[in-house]
């Protein structure tokens, strides 16, 4: 197992897994299901290295993206040097590999190696059993907030209270 780049190569195999979260999200009657994500937003992401995946045996079995500011979901937590992490997505071939403990220990490493602070997440709605995993995975659950502006993201995020996730690298 390790941990790489995404490439503009994988982007076919990154469409294929949001759809298929977007299918699995259907099936568990979750509050959010992912929208189709603007091609644009992910080809930025592996231009600018902020594009991961997990590799099982050179098969892509985990992939998400990360960023440094997040302004319009964290508002005003946003000036606080963090790294945060959106739209895990896992192959269903390794689903039920708890792959979310491999991306919190590589992301922890990887937050100090950028001499940030904070590993951040979000998700969407009162889905019990994700802020669970995230907990179980530990993040602290911060609440669930009322994002004021949502204009530029993702239309998934609108009407929709965010629950904010958090691991402070220095508790």
């Amino acid at each position: 197992m390790r941990i790489a780049n995404a490439t503009l190569f994988d982007i076919s195999e990154i469409f294929r897994l949001y759809g298929i979260a977007s299918e699995y999200q259907k099936t568990k009657k979750t509050v959010v299901v992912w929208p189709k994500f603007d091609r644009l937003l992910v080809e930025t992401e592996l231009a600018e290295n902020r594009q991961f995946k997990l590799l099982v045996n050179d098969e892509i079995a985990c992939v998400w993206a990360i960023t440094f500011t997040d302004e319009q979901i964290w508002e005003e937590r946003n000036l606080d040097a963090a790294v945060y992490i959106h739209r895990i997505a896992t192959n269903p071939k390794f689903r039920g590999q708890n792959f979310i403990r491999v991306i919190v220990d590589w992301a922890k490493e990887y937050a100090q190696s950028n001499g940030k602070q904070y590993v951040r997440l979000d998700t969407l709605g009162n889905n019990v059993r994700l802020i669970k995993h995230y907990t179980n995975a530990g993040f602290s659950f911060l609440g669930m907030f009322d994002l004021k502006n949502t204009d530029t993201l993702p239309s998934h995020y609108k009407n929709t209270p965010a629950c904010l996730f958090q691991i402070d690298l220095e508790a």
